[in-house]
């Protein structure tokens, strides 16, 4: 590999302590989680603070870094109780908090300088003088504003002014670099403050004033108009124009999502990185990689604004990814001689069923469920959702590993 490439760190979501133990496994260098206040979703489970102290331990055990989302903007009444969470967060040891607000960077600097400062996307950082003013505050490093090109990130990432941190996946917000008060407006939920409604993902229709209820659609389909409704992000057929741009850290969105669509995503951005650093010049994106991609639930896939393509910034029209999805039956806990793994079960489970065990490396292993066990021993037909019953395979797997049922 040539000596001007590094090696990027592939960042993971973390919505909570299930969703930290799935990222670690599948591969992730760091996770970004946050507290139940002052981060932007929190409407998510989050971490209590002694959970987030677990949590910064079992990361640290395993290689993998921690940064604390602390990226409200936040008003005078908080300010207090955010200095008392800043003070936890420097006892407990995370390797970054990250932030937008300059007032709660400040306090930052002052109460935990031995903590460092990223800025987060909020921050709407377009270009490289903006990183020296971020220096100056003691930002270590910048996720760039969502709306900048490739070339414009690699004319930034190569001044090595700081770190640089982009989405390569995930969900877009429609507005810029999702500072969006559609929310508020609509629904009274403040966006920039962690309780956003997603409104630019609703139906909107056009009625006439002389017509009341006589709707229109803005477009002619009859699924209506979702004119907000951005696209997801995928950047996988890309990771070498993402590597050879020189960016510190490449991030998943999605501390919202469900844990088998974390470890779909975290796995296929792991291959797929150590594929090119391992050969660049022998890089291919594999139909592994892309079939992964399309069986968790999404909008239909784009570029975003890497490449100033009108088409991949139009807005998405289908609501959902409606093909082939297999279903989550659960995490592997236990494993024992015989190819017996006993599982907290999401999904309906039959003896019979054709499931894939997803490891952190490889192909998924298909196997038949050859018995159901009870906690009592019993042999049953099912395995139903919130139970714990014991999956006799056909293939082994570790503690860690998604089981989940074919789709036929």
């Amino acid at each position: 590999m040539p000596e001007n490439f590094t090696t990027p760190e592939l960042l993971a979501p973390a919505g909570n302590f299930e969703k930290l133990e799935v990222a670690i496994h599948y591969g992730a260098d760091a996770v970004y989680l946050a507290g139940k206040d002052f981060s932007l979703r929190n409407l998510t489970h989050n971490f209590t603070e002694p959970e987030m102290a677990d949590a910064i331990n079992l990361a640290h055990k395993n290689g993998v870094k921690v940064y604390v989302a602390c990226n409200i903007y936040s008003r005078n009444h908080e300010q207090e109780r955010l200095a008392d969470f800043l003070k936890c967060l420097g006892d407990m040891g995370p390797d970054a908090v990250i932030i937008a607000d300059p007032g709660i960077i400040l306090l930052a600097g002052k109460l935990i300088p031995h903590v460092d400062i990223h800025l987060s996307t909020q921050s709407n950082t377009t270009n490289y003088n903006a990183l020296e003013f971020w220096k100056q505050t003691g930002v270590t490093r910048v996720n760039l504003a969502r709306e900048l090109s490739l070339k414009e990130i690699r004319d930034i990432s190569k001044r090595n002014i700081l770190e640089t941190e982009t989405f390569i996946h995930g969900a877009m917000c429609i507005s810029y670099s999702g500072r969006c008060l559609l929310s508020n407006f609509l629904t009274r939920r403040d966006s920039n403050r962690g309780a956003c409604s997603h409104p630019c993902r609703w139906k909107y229709r056009v009625e006439e004033e002389q017509r009341p209820g006589q709707y229109h659609s803005l477009m002619e389909d009859e699924r209506g108009t979702y004119i907000f409704n951005s696209k997801d992000l995928c950047m996988v057929q890309f990771i070498p124009e993402l590597i050879k741009a020189g960016i510190t850290s490449l991030k998943i969105e999605g501390r919202m999502k469900g844990v088998s669509y974390l470890a779909s995503v975290v796995k296929t951005y792991r291959e797929a990185i150590d594929a090119f650093v391992r050969s660049p010049k022998n890089f291919q994106v594999t139909e592994q990689w892309k079939k992964e991609l399309a069986l968790v639930y999404h909008r239909e896939y784009s570029t975003g604004f890497y490449f100033n393509s009108p088409d991949e910034i139009m807005p998405n029209y289908a609501n959902y990814h409606t093909g082939l999805i297999h279903a989550f039956i659960g995490r592997a806990k236990t494993c024992v001689p015989g190819n017996r793994v006993t599982l907290d079960v999401k999904n309906k489970i039959s003896r019979g069923d054709e499931v894939e065990i997803m490891v952190p490396e490889g192909i998924p292993v298909k196997s038949r469920v050859k018995n159901i066990i009870d906690a009592s021993g019993m042999t049953i037909e099912n395995g139903q959702p919130n139970s714990s019953p014991t999956l006799e395979l056909e293939h082994p797997c570790r503690p860690g590993d998604i089981i989940r049922k074919v789709s036929s």
